[in-house]
């Protein structure tokens, strides 16, 4: 066809479908004028007008046939037949309110909670960062035994120096600064990066500028760039601030520039940025391991060669600094593996629970839709025997199916938008971009996909059964009889229900089971009536920082409703982890292969007994233990055994934290004193890990940089007698204006750190919940069904002596059979399936047979309660009714 041709026929397409009707009508007059010519053509020849109509007709080939032929050529007759369809479904679907209910919201709540994880994966996983290329973004870190530390300075100019991988290679710390606001400071978290940074990710300021390479050293005038968050919160969107000072940590910072609130590369919800300025001394520091690095790839360079290349640049620093970087490689993963990798496994874990109940609820309306197929057998031979192809009638059965699945997909997007607002308020904390889950375009586009993917699923085999109709043998069936045969197919989708519901079912049972023990296990101190809030001296020197610390603790020690106070450098079960320092018990070689990695705790004399943590051996810090005494050392029951298994460590000594007057081979030894119980410090679903305390009065000067000259405020109350306030007030009169933060009891830090698994719980929990019901409703309604088709051969039975006790287990043992059959395929898939729980899981095996026992057997019950019902009305058959029913 030429391309002139095809574009001529499109007006006369488009006008036969939108103005169908004329369209006919013209065809009819010209068939008719076509007709009537031929027909006095051959009067003409001398033929009767009754032959020639009839040969005029026969050389048309007929009427109807003709109409179809020119209809066809228009090409427009399937969108005419959909249309049709859709019109018929609605028509179908109406004179059944019950049917179209129950199946709307049955699929509606699979709909919806598809849609409504999904929103939360879009957010969270798919949507990119708010950066250029972010595919090209890279971030590098180091591996020494199993964990991931950071990089140290030393590494990371060498890396940054001698790579041929990255375009850009930036650096960043977190930190914490007391912005100055008023008369108290406001605590603002930020970081503290190399001036590459920002033409790493490739994002241009709001206003201003970013940093420049000259203001990335040391000595110069110290520069900041804010977030467009806090420009607008706490500075009202001052359009003079750029070129203006504001005071950080009580110094002066001048404002350079303000990135938009969409930059927020690393998901910490960075208020301030200030150049890292590394020092001499720094850039020669290959020992402390902390930074987070993040390249940008160069054009055409892969993850693998990449890492190729940083093998290498690590066995090279490994021969040059062996004391530093023995047993350290480096490793470079994408910056979103990096970022969303602890997330994206139970994300996606939860999307394939929501497919599991959509995939019930199908089955459910599958089953549903076969009943509704064997009543609606004879409408559908009759249009058989009319002429209607089996591709027709498959077609108009699929539509009305269609016209359901995006009826329960629009109540699907209704329950989604309550989901999603329900998980946002009440999801955990730690779930980076989970506030920005919304039901968008792409959410709507997922769920018309779902909806219309479910359409097939639960109407193919219903629609496929009913276009196999033999014509003959349903007109030859009487009114009231029926096969009443077991429907190999509907027994096959209720079996899939039972499996997919135990498989969903014992991913719950396991989390709720690892809850329990979580929720039972011993935090290794006195949670009860202990607050907690943190305090940043970031602008005093060590000495005066130490003296205002121990001025706040005597001041707070005596406030109404206290009974102790005590620091510490990280409280228990805080948002960040410790400083970790490698520690070399005495008698064994300085060398890297004799490092034990240890948590470090610097206390107050007052910490442990303000916790009360157990000290189950030697003594406790007192006020005399200074840097001019012995300088001593407490250690966690973990510690002890990793360093002197089967001895008493009391007495021993070990090297860490500082170097002596000949350098790093001439370490400081610390002695042990005391030994206390184990402290679930990370979490309570967390491994203890090896721990030791050192006083305040004798950690070294360079520890106050390790924690930012910030500790942690312990208060043991008496009770709800404790104001918060007074110890703001305290604290403020002894350091002007610096702020308590992060203030609250264990008792909420220990339901903070428990809030992600209990949420992943209360979710798969409800999840399961659906799915149970769903199949209940799955097994009672196939045998609901089987009762009313057979109620006249249970008549018969009856009648012939078969009693009660035969009908009842003739209907149970058939229930309990595709029970059965369900529950060892799902046990099968439970096995395998629960293994990606594993990370998720405390105490307990991913194939825990208690469990799996448990919830099989709460299944079963359930079903058995399902079948009990119809084996009862079975039994309810009147022998008289059901014989005279014919």
């Amino acid at each position: 066809m030429r391309p002139e041709h095809w574009v001529y026929t499109i007006p006369l397409r488009l006008r036969s479908l939108f103005r169908w009707a004329q369209a006919d009508q013209e065809l009819d007059d010209e068939l008719r004028d076509h007709l009537a010519r031929k027909t006095e053509e051959y009067v003409a020849k001398g033929m009767a007008r009754e032959g020639a109509r009839r040969r005029a007709r026969l050389e048309l080939g007929g009427l109807e046939k003709v109409r179809e032929e020119c209809r066809e050529a228009r090409r427009v007759n399937g969108i005419q037949d959909l249309v049709q369809d859709l019109r018929f479904a609605l028509r179908i679907l109406r004179k059944s309110p019950g049917f179209t209910s129950v199946a709307a919201l049955t699929l509606a709540l699979g709909i919806g909670a598809n849609t409504a994880i999904f929103s939360v994966i879009n957010a969270v996983l798919l949507r990119p960062l708010a950066v250029e290329d972010p595919s090209h973004l890279v971030y590098v870190d180091e591996q020494w035994r199993g964990i991931s530390p950071g990089l140290s300075i030393g590494n990371f100019i060498e890396i940054r120096s001698e790579n041929a991988s990255f375009r850009k290679l930036c650096s960043s710390n977190s930190a914490g600064f007391n912005l100055a606001a008023g008369e108290m400071s406001e605590r603002v978290f930020g970081e503290i990066v190399t001036a590459d940074y920002f033409p790493t990710f490739g994002v241009q300021p709001l206003r201003g500028r970013t940093f420049t390479a000259e203001e990335d050293k040391p000595r110069r005038s110290q520069v900041v760039v804010l977030s467009e968050r806090l420009w607008r919160a706490r500075l009202g969107s001052n359009p003079a601030i750029v070129g203006q000072t504001l005071r950080l940590n009580g110094l002066p910072y001048s404002v350079v520039g303000i990135m938009p609130k969409s930059f927020d590369p690393l998901l910490g919800k960075t208020a301030v940025w200030v150049p890292a300025a590394f020092g001499p001394n720094q850039l020669t520091n290959y020992d402390v391991h902390y930074l987070s690095v993040i390249g940008r790839l160069r054009p055409g360079v892969s993850l693998t060669q990449a890492g190729s290349e940083l093998d290498v640049l690590a066995r090279r620093l490994q021969q040059e600094h062996p004391i530093d970087d023995k047993e350290r490689g480096l490793r470079v993963i994408s910056l979103t593996t990096a970022l969303f990798g602890d997330q994206s496994s139970v994300l996606w874990m939860m999307l394939a629970a929501v497919g599991f109940v959509l995939l019930i609820a199908c089955a459910n309306i599958a089953n549903l839709q076969l009943a509704r197929s064997r009543e609606r057998r004879k409408e559908i031979a009759m249009r058989i025997a009319l002429g209607a192809s089996p591709r027709r009638i498959v077609c108009q059965l699929l539509a009305e199916n269609v016209v359901l699945g995006f009826a329960g997909g629009m109540a699907g997007v209704l329950l989604a938008f309550w989901g999603v607002s329900a998980i946002v308020a009440k999801g955990p904390g730690n779930v980076p971009r989970l506030d920005q889950s919304s039901v968008d375009a792409r959410t709507l586009m997922f769920a018309c996909a779902v909806a219309l993917l479910s359409s097939f699923l639960f109407g193919l085999a219903p629609a496929l059964r009913s276009a196999s109709t033999r014509v003959s043998s349903v007109f030859k069936e009487s009114t009231g009889t029926s096969t009443g045969s077991r429907d190999r197919i509907r027994s096959v989708l209720v079996v899939g229900e039972i499996s997919l519901a135990l498989v969903l079912m014992a991913g719950a049972g396991l989390l709720i089971r690892s809850a329990l023990l979580v929720s039972r296990v011993n935090p290794g101190f006195d949670t009860t009536n202990l607050v907690v809030g943190r305090v940043g001296l970031p602008d005093a020197s060590p000495a005066v920082a130490r003296q205002a610390f121990e001025r706040m603790i005597a001041a707070a020690s005596i406030l109404p409703g206290v009974q102790s106070a005590a620091v510490v450098s990280r409280a228990p079960l805080a948002a960040a982890s410790s400083q970790s320092n490698g520690l070399i018990a005495e008698g064994r070689p300085l060398d890297p292969s004799s490092v034990v990695n240890a948590e470090l705790q610097i206390i107050s004399p007052t910490y442990l007994s303000t916790a009360r943590v157990p000290l189950k051996a030697g003594r406790d810090f007192n006020a005399r233990d200074t840097r001019d005494a012995l300088l001593v050392t407490i250690i966690n029951e973990t510690l002890a055994r990793t360093m002197w298994p089967g001895t008493n460590p009391i007495g021993k000594r070990f090297a860490c934290c500082e170097s002596g007057p000949q350098g790093r081979m001439d370490p400081v030894w610390h002695e042990v004193i005391g030994v206390v119980g184990d402290v679930r410090a990370r979490g309570l679903d967390q491994q203890v890990q090896p721990t030791f305390y050192l006083p305040i009065g004798q950690m070294p000067p360079s520890a106050w940089d390790w924690i930012g000259r910030t500790l942690d405020f312990v208060v043991r109350t008496r009770g709800s007698a404790f104001r918060a306030d007074e110890l703001r007030t305290t604290v403020a009169s002894i350091a002007l204006g610096v702020p308590v933060y992060g203030l609250s009891d264990m008792q909420q830090k220990i339901a903070g750190t428990l809030e992600a698994s209990h949420f992943d719980t209360f979710l798969l929990a409800l999840f399961a919940a659906v799915a149970l019901v769903l199949s209940s409703v799955g097994i009672y309604g196939v045998l609901s069904y089987i009762v009313a088709q057979r109620k006249h051969e249970i008549g018969i039975r009856m009648a012939l002596g078969a009693t009660q006790a035969n009908i009842l287990r003739d209907v149970l043992c058939y229930g309990l059979r595709l029970t059965s059959i369900g529950l060892a395929l799902g046990l099968a898939g439970a096995f395998g399936g629960t293994r990606v729980l594993s990370s998720l899981l405390y105490g307990i095996r991913p194939t825990d047979p208690a469990t799996l026992v448990v919830v099989a057997a709460l299944l079963a019950l359930v079903s058995l309660l399902a079948c009990w019902i119809p084996a009862c009305r079975a039994l309810k058959v009147d022998p008289m009714v059901a014989l005279r029913y014919e």
